[in-house]
């Protein structure tokens, strides 16, 4: 592993997640895939792509700004995850399963920003 952001538990975390996002879409209608689906895959994805391009900026100060980014593309897939159970296509226990997933995750993040001086 030889990039900073490999070694960073919140990165794993995000990067399985969004695995496991995709494999929820994978069940979606076939509309849904392209539009809820996508939108979800998106943020999903922003969440550990974000981690990965702020860590290695060259400030603290620089990293927590994508740190927040991290954090709003998480609750976006939170918010996505509604969407999809108030429309039938995500089921209740993947809908739980990765509602408490991503809680954990947009706290790791948080705990994370908040110790970089």
């Amino acid at each position: 592993m030889g990039f900073k952001f490999e070694k960073l538990k919140v990165w794993r975390t995000a990067l399985e997640l969004a695995f496991e996002v995709s494999n929820v879409i994978q069940e979606f209608p076939s509309h849904e895939k392209f539009v809820l689906g996508t939108q979800m895959q998106k943020a999903a994805d922003s969440v550990v792509l974000n981690i990965a391009e702020g860590s290695t900026g060259q400030s603290s100060a620089e990293f927590k700004r994508f740190l927040n980014y991290s954090i709003r593309s998480a609750l976006e897939v939170v918010t996505c995850l509604y969407l999809g159970e108030m429309r039938k296509i995500i089921k209740k226990e993947d809908f739980t399963n990765l509602y408490n997933k991503y809680n954990d995750l947009i706290k790791s993040i948080q705990a994370l920003r908040n110790s970089l001086t």
